[in-house]
């Protein structure tokens, strides 16, 4: 019965392992990677990017700008992007400029093009 319970422990272990993992994503190595790809940070948040608990940053991009916002789990961005479609302006089609991958929250202040969201999804790390 003993030999069993390790087995069955040790299989849970392995199994348990086997699964899809979100990558969790930061706000320094995303900066770092935005600022070599030509990208500009900084300026004023809005009031739910201040709250964020990963952090959060203002980047401006070639074509467009946005607000990139990170949680310290998938359930805090969850959260962020919720928080953005209940306070959003009733004019903002949110659906166009509001995206998460993960833990980050991307708030967009136009219809991102290809290549800018290559840009920023590519340096999410």
């Amino acid at each position: 019965m003993r030999r069993f319970t390790v087995v069955a422990l040790l299989a849970a272990g392995v199994l348990g392992g086997c699964g899809k993992t979100t990558p969790h994503y930061t706000l320094a190595k995303t900066s770092a990677c935005l600022q070599q790809a030509g990208a500009s940070l900084g300026g004023q948040l809005d009031f739910v990017a201040t709250t964020a608990t990963g952090g959060a940053t203002h980047a401006r991009l070639r074509d467009n700008s946005l607000t990139l916002v990170f949680g310290q789990s998938q359930g805090d961005a969850d959260n962020i992007d919720a928080a953005y479609r209940r306070f959003r302006s009733s004019n903002v089609g949110i659906d166009d400029v509001l995206r998460q991958q993960g833990n980050a929250v991307m708030l967009w202040h136009e219809h991102p093009n290809d290549a800018d969201l290559a840009t920023v999804t590519g340096c999410l790390k």
